[in-house]
């Protein structure tokens, strides 16, 4: 590979007008497709074989007219201090909004409080129910623009008046942070290359690769389902390894340039080794993310394969549009160890000739390993404590911050009519089988009120043909809490007992239920995809650094960093410490997707480092260097770099918990401390301690294995000049 490679980047050197010319009308054909694309909302979500969707799917055969998937908004109103919902002034004012919300397009109905019973006991509070058509991530602008002006004209008759509901649910906002986060990776680029240049060259790369993946998706995402979310999680990833990888081939070209070598060769080595790292740490993110789709959650899995693509054309922009940027660049960056004229390059550096902190650090762990081990482990086993107390659920209306009118409505329909009425339950009876549709339908309804934690239970609502029928339900907790997941599921218990009784079927759906679904489906799914990201990545890494042990540690490591992150996310977003820092207005459990979305992807970005860092070690083992010695060699090249992306990294995630989306506040910053406790304490700390204590025998590998395994040449031996000068050291064979 290393050879391939070493021809690629100096190709891209030479022609370098093509190379450019061609990312660019990439770049343009992207740009004109996104610009000419019909608009597309948030995706469609639908979570395939949960008992929920089941329930879904079969309202929309029994109730065509219904849209049982469609948007929902609840207009609150409350009276004016002393007055009442049930006065004439009040009324006609609540009248006249029901009947302008009605004209709307996409409008299925609308739920008159006065005509539905929808008032609080004690007056003061009434909601109107608005169903549409079309799901919440499907609903125009329009129409959510003709709700808030409804509101808005009902606040000028003297009502209070919030909108809660789905309907609401708008393009996330990311704010000034993000601008911070990459203003802040430019800096680190600046001082790591010393040079304006240099430092200018990763950020080009990964804006325009991030500019392809978001303008593909942006162009895909009518025919293909795809949300704003979808676009927001491929520009954070995209911009993280973006900057990265082209940080490890610009820092090796410069390494190679000290060595004395010509900037067309520089540039081929560069490619040649450092490249192949990137490849083979490119390809671990790429299936961490395309590994998503084990889960079978369309929108997960297609969040993951948009990612995935964009981080596919990150490693290619590194590996072609680099060296032909480097091409253009010429003398104006420098060899390592040089800094620009403008930086203070050409002055003497009184710290000529004394080893840099990347080598006293790896000096000072080679002789403490145990020491160094003990202290990292116990740190993250520290920080991963909160982790025990994790809980799973997804966000509603009383998730947001209480500056939004869905969490004021929220609050107003808690005050008037119960928390539980916020996430009533859906129970849908399918007696098409059943001799008499009616009898089992009161049966299923007596039965659930004889349940606790009921409040209330509505008369059973049948369809057109009579053998369908719903039964709302509202609990007496609110819709996250684990009374109502054990309400859920004693309703689900009933259902063999009402089969065996009437052969009706009975189904539990709604926002409450579907999300208890989601959370259990994810849960199941976890282990099986840590199996097989961790399992496939495994496999690579043996390829990569020929080594059973490496992989292992590898591994291992990385579960330490996952599980430190998970506990800090559960602090600051479930226990609220540091949560005005972080600008979490309202703590409660953390969603139900995140642990295996951060399995998958900190398991991709963590092998970054590990591919970039222990290459560094392992091709000093091989060209002849004792075990400790290639630590230190390793850590001499490659701890700058490998902080700087980290540092980078970071910066980039950190940008995203300015979000006004609450999963993607809490992505960015589960994300950003992942990468601090992987790349600082885990790769900086624990491997090098370990490989220390292993000696030869981290690069152990059975002889039948050794055979079997294809040399890909990440060290990049086959571009040695002289083969004889480092005779390659005997690896130790079972």
């Amino acid at each position: 590979m290393a050879t391939y490679l070493y021809k690629l980047g100096r190709f891209a050197f030479r022609r370098r007008h093509f190379v450019a010319l061609l990312w660019i009308a990439l770049l343009t054909l992207a740009g004109v497709g996104a610009a000419s694309a019909p608009p597309a909302g948030n995706s469609s979500f639908s979570i395939p074989g949960t008992e929920a969707q089941r329930a879904f799917d079969l309202l929309e055969q029994r109730f065509p007219g219904m849209s049982a998937d469609g948007a929902t908004a609840r207009v609150v109103f409350k009276a004016p201090a002393g007055h009442k919902m049930t006065e004439a002034a009040e009324k006609k004012a609540v009248q006249k909004t029901v009947k302008e919300l009605s004209s709307g397009s996409e409008v299925a109905s609308v739920a008159d409080p006065y005509a539905g019973h929808t008032v609080s006991r004690d007056g003061t509070i009434a909601y109107a129910s608005v169903k549409y058509k079309v799901s919440g991530m499907e609903l125009k602008d329009a129409s959510r623009d003709a709700l808030k002006e409804a509101a808005g004209h009902a606040r000028k008759a003297g009502l209070t008046v919030e909108v809660g509901g789905d309907a609401l649910n708008a393009t996330p906002e990311t704010g000034s942070s993000e601008v911070i986060g990459i203003g802040i990776a430019a800096v680190v680029l600046v001082i790591t290359f010393g040079s304006l240049i240099a430092a200018g060259l990763p950020l080009l790369t990964a804006i325009v690769g991030v500019g392809i993946g978001v303008s593909a998706i942006t162009a895909l995402a009518k025919p293909l389902d795809l949300g704003s979310t979808t676009s927001t999680l491929a520009t954070m990833i995209g911009l993280a390894v973006g900057i990265d990888y082209a940080l490890f081939i610009v820092s090796r070209y410069r390494a190679e340039l000290a060595e004395g070598r010509e900037r067309e060769e520089a540039a081929g080595r560069a490619v040649g080794t450092a490249g192949s790292a990137v490849v083979f740490a490119g390809l671990t993110v790429v299936i961490a993310l395309v590994g998503l789709s084990v889960v079978n959650i369309p929108m997960l899995t297609k969040m993951g394969v948009a990612a995935a693509g964009t981080v596919a054309i990150a490693v290619l922009i590194a590996l072609t549009m680099i060296p032909a940027l480097l091409g253009y660049a010429g003398r104006t960056v420098k060899p390592a160890g040089e800094k620009s004229r403008l930086l203070g390059g050409g002055r003497a550096s009184a710290k000529a000739g004394r080893p840099n902190m990347g080598t006293r650090w790896a000096s000072f762990v080679v002789r403490r390993p145990v020491a160094v081990l003990l202290l990292g482990v116990i740190g993250l086993g520290a920080a991963a404590v909160p982790a025990a107390s994790l809980e799973l659920g997804l966000p509603d209306d009383g998730s947001q911050p209480v500056s939004t009118t869905q969490r004021r409505a929220y609050d107003l329909l808690s005050d008037g009519f119960g928390p539980g009425f916020n996430g009533p339950l859906m129970v849908v009876v399918d007696a098409k089988r059943s001799d008499d549709p009616k009898a089992a339908f009161n049966k299923v309804g007596d039965e659930i009120k004889g349940l606790k934690d009921v409040v209330t239970v509505t008369p059973p609502t049948p369809n057109k043909a009579g053998d369908t029928a719903i039964i709302t339900v509202v609990p007496k907790s609110k819709p996250s809490s684990a009374t109502t997941e054990d309400l859920v599921h004693a309703i689900r218990g009933k259902g063999d007992g009402i089969t065996t009784a009437t052969d009706a079927t009975l189904l539990v759906t709604g926002a409450t239920a579907m999300n208890i679904d989601v959370s259990q489906k994810l849960n199941d799914a976890l282990l099986p995809y840590l199996a097989l990201v961790v399992g496939l990545a495994f496999l690579l890494l043996i390829v990569v650094f020929r080594s059973v042990l490496v992989p292992l540690k590898a591994a291992l490591g990385f579960l330490l960093s996952v599980l430190a992150a998970l506990g800090a996310v559960v602090a600051v977003f479930q226990w609220g410490w540091l949560s005005g820092l972080m600008n979490v207005e309202q703590t409660g459990p953390v969603m139900s997707m995140m642990p295996i979305f951060m399995v998958g992807v900190v398991f991709g970005l963590a092998m970054d480092y590990e591919v970039f860092l222990v290459t560094r070690m392992r091709e000093a083992y091989v060209h002849g260097e004792n075990p400790g010695q290639a630590v230190v060699t390793g850590f001499r090249y490659g701890a700058r770099v490998v902080t700087a992306a980290a540092v980078i990294m970071i910066a980039v995630f950190s940008g995203f918990i300015g979000s006004s989306e609450a999963m993607i506040k809490m992505i960015g910053f589960g994300l950003a401390i992942a990468v601090f406790f992987d790349a600082f304490i885990v790769r900086m700390a624990i491997v090098p301690a370990v490989l220390s204590l292993l000696g030869r025998r981290a690069w152990w590998l059975p002889a039948w294995l050794d055979r079997a395994l294809p040399n890909v040449d990440v060290e990049g031996e086959g571009l040695r000049t002289q083969p004889d000068e480092d005779p390659k050291p005997e690896l130790v064979h079972a």
